[in-house]
């Protein structure tokens, strides 16, 4: 990616149209080697916009990626994690400070990223969980999907379903609180077993058909929470 980058930047700007695949090759071959079999329902949109999923791991973002090129929007802190935040800015992750001083700004950097192309993914609950419940969704962060000149926008819902190696607790996976990254990594790939991740791509919502920032929050949550509730019934689906 290092290499390609210049090349792709200098032929295509802003723009990625090479290198996110990449990320998706290697997020693929990743998940075996984290004892991870990965189960994909629906389809990631073609369509404008952006997308919106529950988030209960660093290992969220093998899962999604593993699935098509898209761009995280992730808190600023994340870009100064040892490992961790360099991967994430060469990948093209979007860094978002939480203070009303740069709010505007921010919102007119995310705008720009939307009229370019890109697919962001945003994770609205503002933390990880155990992954098995659905935290309320921040509306500020979809202020840049009512910014004046865009037109025609989509956000997708996405439910993120951890299922635990047999014998494991039901929040193995999950990775919150003062959790360490290091050891919680270990664990997993100590795990007897095979565990599985389910990723449900929901039908895309179009933007304009809801008021505000708050409506369309209340709509993905609702429907990202009960994706998520229908995975982890024990009924048969």
């Amino acid at each position: 990616m290092l290499a390609l980058r210049p090349v792709e930047r200098a032929l295509w700007g802003a723009q990625r149209p090479v290198t996110p695949w990449i990320t998706v090759g290697v997020c693929r071959v990743a998940l075996p080697l984290l004892g991870l079999r990965l189960e994909r329902r629906g389809r990631p949109m073609r369509a404008q916009g952006a997308m919106v999923a529950n988030h209960a791991s660093w290992a969220d973002i093998f899962a999604l990626n593993a699935c098509a090129p898209l761009y995280f929007v992730a808190k600023a802190e994340v870009a100064g994690m040892p490992g961790i935040g360099w991967l994430a800015r060469a990948t093209g992750t979007e860094f978002i400070l939480r203070e009303r001083r740069t709010a505007r700004a921010q919102r007119a950097a995310l705008a720009a990223r939307l009229r370019l192309g890109h697919r962001l993914m945003f994770f609205p609950e503002g933390t990880s969980t155990d992954g098995r419940r659905v935290l309320p969704f921040v509306p500020t962060l979809f202020d840049a999907l009512f910014d004046d000149g865009l037109e025609g926008l989509h956000i997708q819902p996405v439910t993120l379903a951890w299922h635990a190696p047999e014998g494991q607790p039901d929040s193995f996976y999950g990775w919150w609180g003062e959790m360490d990254f290091g050891p919680h990594l270990l664990r997993v790939l100590a795990a007897p077993g095979r565990g599985r991740v389910e990723v449900i791509w929901h039908p895309p919502v179009p933007v304009e058909e809801h008021a505000d920032r708050k409506a369309l929050a209340r709509r993905l949550e609702g429907e990202v929470r009960a994706g998520l509730e229908a995975a982890l019934s024990p009924s048969p689906r």
